[in-house]
Formats: C-alpha cells, sequence, structure tokens
C-alpha cells in the first residue's frame, strides 16, 4: 500500500524528534502548512503540524485525508491529567474524543456536535490497539531514547499507560478551577488538549483511521505552565518518536508476512 501514514503534532517541539528521522523529506507547502513527505524504515510517510487548536486542526486534518490521501493518522503531543492517578510523564492512548467547549444548548444537549447526533467520537480500534502495544514497548524501554534519565532529571516516577476518553477544548486549561470543573462535568475524562476531538470528527466524516496518544506534561491545574517547553523537550518529543519507532517498526513486520 502506497498511501502514506500521517505523523502529526500541535507544535514543533513535540515533533522535533520524529523530524529528525526524515531529514531527506521532500517538503510540500499546502494552505501555509508544510507537509514532509518520506519514508520511514522504507514504509511512506506525511509528517506535519497541525497547529494549535481546534480550527488549525481540522484543516490539517482535512488536508491529510484529502490531499495527501492519508492511510491512517497517527497524532503524538502532551495533554493536562485530569483522571484519578494520571499523572505528569504518564501516557494516554485515546479510545474516544469529546469537545468540552461545544455547547449549542437548549437547541442540542451540551457536547453534541450539531448535524451528527454525538459528542463522542471513537479513535480507530485496530490503529489503537496497535498504538497501545507501541507505548507499552517504548514504556518497557525508557533507556532506549534517554527517557529514563530525562524522567529523573525532573523528578518523575516511572510512567504508566492510560487508555479511554481525551477531551479537547479552545482553551490551554491552566488553573485548579477550570480542571475540578472539567473533573465534575466529564468524570471519565483522562486529560485535556486542543486538537485531538477535532481530528476526530474530520476523520470520521473522511473516514480515516485516527490513533492518538498524549504524554502527561501537567495536571491541567496553576502549575501547568511550570518547565512546560522543558518537558516537551526533554521527554514528551523523545516519547513520540519511541512510540512511533514501535508502531511502524510493527506495521512494516507485520505487512512484510
Amino acid at each position: 500500500m502506497n498511501r502514506p501514514i500521517a505523523l502529526v503534532s500541535a507544535m514543533r517541539e513535540e515533533l522535533d524528534a520524529v523530524l529528525a528521522r526524515l531529514p531527506d523529506a521532500r517538503v510540500e507547502r499546502v494552505a501555509g502548512r508544510d507537509f514532509l513527505h518520506g519514508h520511514w524504515d522504507g514504509l511512506p510517510v506525511v509528517a506535519t503540524l497541525s497547529g494549535i487548536g481546534k480550527v488549525a486542526a481540522a484543516t490539517t486534518a482535512v488536508l491529510l485525508a484529502e490531499h495527501c490521501r492519508a492511510r491512517a493518522i497517527v497524532f503524538t503531543g502532551v495533554a493536562g491529567g485530569l483522571g484519578a492517578g494520571v499523572r505528569v510523564g504518564d501516557v494516554v492512548v485515546a479510545r474516544s474524543f469529546l469537545q468540552h467547549d461545544l455547547d449549542a444548548s437548549p437547541i442540542f444537549p451540551k457536547y453534541v456536535v450539531p448535524g451528527h447526533g454525538r459528542a463522542r467520537y471513537e479513535a480507530d480500534a485496530a490503529w489503537t490497539d496497535a498504538l497501545c502495544a507501541a507505548a507499552g514497548a517504548a514504556l518497557e524501554n525508557l533507556g532506549r531514547h534517554g527517557l529514563a534519565d530525562a524522567l529523573q532529571a525532573l523528578g518523575l516516577g516511572r510512567p504508566r499507560l492510560h487508555q479511554g476518553l481525551l477531551i479537547s477544548g479552545d482553551r490551554f486549561v491552566s488553573t485548579a478551577e477550570e480542571s475540578r470543573a472539567l473533573q465534575r462535568a466529564l468524570p471519565d475524562a483522562l486529560a485535556v488538549e486542543m486538537e485531538g476531538a477535532a481530528f476526530a470528527q474530520v476523520c470520521h466524516d473522511c473516514r480515516v483511521p485516527l490513533a492518538v496518544v498524549r504524554t502527561i506534561s501537567d495536571r491541567a491545574d496553576d502549575a501547568a505552565h511550570a518547565d512546560f517547553m522543558r518537558f516537551v523537550r526533554t521527554v514528551a518529543s523523545p516519547y513520540s518518536l519511541a512510540v512511533i519507532d514501535a508502531l511502524l517498526d510493527n506495521i512494516k513486520n507485520n505487512s512484510a508476512h
């Protein structure tokens, strides 16, 4: 199959380690975005930055689906932890998505997407299973990409893998009050970020498989800004590389049989 697998993050710092694996990629600029077309150990891939927020994410998702004809979209990056036991340094693989700031009530129930009759969108089961396996493999081998040392330098313990609901909105949640309000409204939400649910809605419409993994950079509270970029550079970006490496290696090996 010649259609590429799309590798996406919101910010350059989240995707730097992945982009370093594609030094000879062909750059195509479309709608103000650079799409890097290349190969990862023989597999065709296209890597790009979505930009921050739901509108930027939706635009990028449409371009990946319709212009780049992506076989699947794999999104990596950071998020704020919400669920009990979801700690900084942990990893969340999304099974479903919801826009926590979408409210067309009283015409439609809160969170429901008008015209779709639903609030939640599911990640692709097969790709998400594969992403979970890759994330688990990366956690078992933290030293390979220097992650063990990076976590220790930040005073973080051994990370754990979580699966479940990821919520998105056009706001960086950075106060304990906001975080508690989201926890009360959506008690099964594991983490909050700004792009995943937009990708999920577009991928549902365009029928493109989506899988999303997020490293928890903070607890979406008053300390959410502390050492954020350091965490992204030293933990989240190398972790994205480790997960993508394991995922694509598994896909390549399975397609060879």
